[in-house]
């Protein structure tokens, strides 16, 4: 037995409505093909894997978790959370590769291989299998066990309950996003694996969210709004599994999390996805007033949005776009040009050399978001 879906009231149903008028608002603003949809995409997949792996405790720097998605070296990250972030980057990327795959299926197998992606840095994750033993969730600063999870002898029926359920709802029954949440809390709930549980909870949910197939699946993905919103995620499964495993308490205000977790990741990208068609035109000013290389525009808009970016995120970011490659020679001569105009400052020396925003590059953000229109964030179940 899983925990159920609560029966939808209207006022959830009523959410649901604005988070699809949202998505289907942000479906319309990235169908045209225009250059900087990549460079967002890039910071948004980079933004989900900084917050999944945030909330575990692995935590670094959005330009670090962008460079280690890419598979450059990292600033400041430590070698274990380089490693937690790898291990997440590539079972996301896994997800979005399957997403419009016409033959995939939920099975256990299959969530066996997304562990083993995400964790298999340690063997003593078990990665790819089952935990041996029971399981304890407990506070890092007392020890105190808050969650035990259900005995192992039950965890293969559950985990295979839930990737039943999932096949029979692939596209049909209750909204992706009240799917996608009950598939997160089940399989946080089982805690199937020795490590990884949230990180693999969390993945399903962009999996399941991946496969509805409205809106670029990285744009369907709350993993962000998790990491920021870390102590209420936390407090809200507490609230429901209330010490331990009982699918029979009420899932309604984890529902009603999520939703509002939905409807204002979306309210986010949207405010992001204005600000950067702005952002982007004001650096094809820049790039004519100064006679830059157009190139120098993905660069710029990195350095604008808070990025460090060195010599090898920005070769790295040309040929992720499809743009045409450069050299290390040329990149630092753009580099040193970008310098010279004010529009980017070097910090750091030699391999520990890195740019941020220049003065011209920086007011120019900082006009964008100064003229940012207030967002409704109010609570959408507030009585």
């Amino acid at each position: 037995m899983l925990f159920a879906t609560p029966a939808l009231d209207d006022r959830e149903l009523e959410v649901l409505e604005e988070i699809e008028a949202a998505k289907q608002k942000l479906r319309h603003q990235l169908h045209e093909p225009r250059r900087w949809v990549g460079q967002l995409r890039r910071q948004t997949f980079a933004r989900a894997v900084q917050g999944s792996t945030s909330i575990e405790g692995y935590v670094a720097k959005l330009d670090d978790a962008a460079a280690i998605a890419a598979g450059d070296d990292p600033l400041d990250a430590t070698q274990e959370t380089q490693l937690a972030i790898k291990g997440c980057s590539d079972a996301m990327t896994y997800v979005l590769q399957m997403a419009g795959e016409n033959d995939f299926s939920y099975t256990t197998q299959m969530l066996k291989s997304l562990h083993f992606m995400m964790t298999s840095y340690s063997l003593d994750n078990r990665p790819g299998r089952w935990r041996a033993g029971s399981i304890y969730v407990q506070k890092e600063d007392s020890g105190d066990i808050v969650y035990e999870g259900p005995s192992v002898d039950e965890v293969t029926a559950l985990m295979e309950e839930l990737t039943g359920r999932l096949s029979v709802e692939n596209g049909h029954g209750s909204p992706a996003p009240v799917r996608a949440a009950m598939a997160h809390l089940n399989l946080v709930m089982i805690h199937p694996f020795k490590d990884g549980n949230g990180r693999m909870a969390r993945c399903l949910q962009s999996l399941v969210l991946a496969r509805e197939g409205v809106l670029s699946p990285i744009f369907m993905s709350v993993e962000e709004y998790l990491g920021r919103n870390a102590p209420a995620y936390y407090a809200v499964l507490a609230e429901v599994g209330q010490g331990s495993w009982n699918p029979t308490n009420d899932a309604r205000p984890w529902l009603r999390f999520m939703l509002t977790a939905h409807l204002r990741q979306a309210r986010t990208h949207l405010v992001r996805i204005r600000e950067s068609e702005l952002l982007w035109t004001a650096l094809e000013r820049l790039a004519g007033k100064h006679r830059l290389p157009e190139r120098t525009m993905a660069i710029m808009f990195d350095a604008a949005m808070g990025f460090r970016v060195r010599n090898q995120t920005y070769r790295t970011s040309l040929e992720r776009s499809g743009e045409e490659p450069i050299t290390e020679s040329t990149a630092n001569r753009d580099l040193r040009q970008l310098v010279e105009k004010d529009l980017l400052e070097s910090r750091g020396e030699k391999r520990g050399r890195y740019y941020v925003a220049g003065g011209e590059l920086a007011a120019t953000r900082e006009e964008i978001v100064h003229a940012r229109r207030k967002r409704d964030d109010s609570d959408p179940f507030a009585s």
